[in-house]
């Protein structure tokens, strides 16, 4: 493909943060600009001995460029001071990506729903023909893509993170699906983390799209102040019912669902696809794994695996969904959040808090929702299938939604969703 001009070729990169999105980045760059690395983690940093650069030494270096994975904290890492002063050269895959290739790009972001609506934009899209890649946050490396052409379409899920940190990135269709407070430890304040999700479409040209949820108070609130220069599109996420029951599809029976549903639906519409035409891969999407998703289900019990859930606001729905749920939350709780449900919904739920930050969720569910406190997981699941064989309910819903971030205890919510349907699954062989 094409190379264009670029500040990339030929300069002196310091890659920091070696997880995927900075391994991809050095693989990428390798061959096309003099490389340096470094991570925190000195495990890391000993696999790539020829190329890592020592701590002590960065701060005799005048590097050019500085591209910076998402994971690293600014104010809590080891070249905080550095990276301070050199602000203005920092960069992200995001920006390398854009440099090099000028293909469309469908850019996903939000607080809940982006994996979700992107895996399924990217389903609908391929059943139509498009040469579509799916990247970004949801796990594939943007730079470790393959066989790119000039009509490959990019549907890229970002983060705060990544559009805090990037310059250059611009996406041709952009989409914020909602906003709810999120990611404070780091962002610090809710107009700082708006202001992260919106440089989305603030950096969009005027040929842009932007597709928004009106309903959403905070974009409200930010898109008034008129700080875009690309066409917005304000996305009704109220779908017809008539549509949704022709799906019969249950998981586009919540709320969130119906919401990402909706946003792809506008977005097809400027590739000249009708919605008529989605409804057979709408129909056979089963969303992904670890959110609201379904592992056993029978006439007594259904055990839901949200994992993904790391806020209230996305554990809220699932909690509003049923009767006689046996709520397991707990891991590192989110800055400033807070449980926003109805009282009306209290009686429904059993609580199980497990982990270091049980006296946390305690202050935030008391004299709300009853509740039992365990030092780990396994232990509150084993209560939680005590409890069932007690009580009489007709139908329960063992909903694991944590509302809480996993690395107290796990890598990721991958980690931890696949050890909840372990032990679920050891339970259920063993009854």
């Amino acid at each position: 493909m094409k190379k264009f001009n670029n500040i990339f070729l030929k300069k002196k990169i310091l890659i920091y943060g070696l997880g995927k999105s900075g391994f991809s980045s050095y693989k990428f760059l390798k061959d096309k600009a003099e490389i340096y690395l470094f991570d925190d983690s000195k495990k890391i940093t000993s696999k790539f001995k020829q190329k890592t650069i020592n701590f002590k030494k960065i701060y005799k270096f005048n590097f050019d460029i500085i591209v910076i994975s998402p994971g690293i904290n600014l104010l809590k890492c080891k070249l905080s001071k550095f990276l301070k002063k050199n602000l203005s050269k920092i960069y992200t895959d995001l920006d390398i990506f854009y440099s090099f290739y000028k293909n469309k790009s469908i850019t996903i972001t939000g607080t809940n729903g982006k994996s979700t609506t992107c895996q399924l934009l990217y389903d609908v899209l391929k059943k139509q023909g498009f040469d579509v890649k799916l990247v970004g946050n949801i796990g594939n490396p943007i730079l470790s893509t393959k066989n790119i052409r000039s009509k490959t379409i990019f549907v890229i899920e970002a983060s705060s993170y990544q559009l805090d940190y990037s310059k250059l990135f611009n996406s041709k269709y952009a989409a914020i699906l909602n906003i709810s407070p999120d990611h404070l430890e780091r962002h610090k304040t809710i107009e700082n983390y708006v202001s992260a999700k919106f440089k989305l479409i603030k950096n969009q040209k005027k040929n842009s799209l932007a597709f928004i949820n009106y309903q959403d108070k905070y974009i409200l609130q930010k898109i008034k102040r008129n700080i875009c220069k690309s066409k917005i599109i304000k996305v009704n996420t109220k779908l017809d019912s008539k549509f949704i029951t022709s799906l019969n599809n249950d998981y586009f029976l919540s709320s969130s669902n119906k919401e990402n549903l909706s946003f792809v639906i506008e977005i097809i519409k400027k590739f000249k696809i009708k919605k008529r035409a989605i409804v057979d891969t709408v129909k056979k999407f089963k969303g992904l794994k670890y959110r609201q998703q379904i592992i056993f289900d029978n006439k007594n019990i259904s055990v839901i695996n949200d994992s993904k859930s790391t806020s209230y606001s996305s554990s809220i729905e699932m909690l509003k969904k049923s009767n006689n749920i046996y709520w397991l939350l707990g891991g590192i709780p989110k800055k400033g959040d807070k449980l926003n449900l109805p009282k009306t919904y209290y009686k429904n739920i059993k609580a199980f808090i497990f982990g270091k930050e049980c006296r946390k969720f305690s202050l935030d569910l008391k004299n709300k929702i009853e509740f039992k406190k365990f030092p780990n997981l396994k232990k509150a699941l084993n209560t939680v299938f005590k409890e069932i064989k007690k009580d009489n309910f007709n139908k329960k819903t063992i909903l694991f939604s944590p509302s809480a971030a996993s690395f107290d205890t796990f890598e990721n919510f991958e980690d931890r969703g696949s050890y909840f349907n372990k032990i679920v699954k050891k339970y259920l062989n063993d009854k």
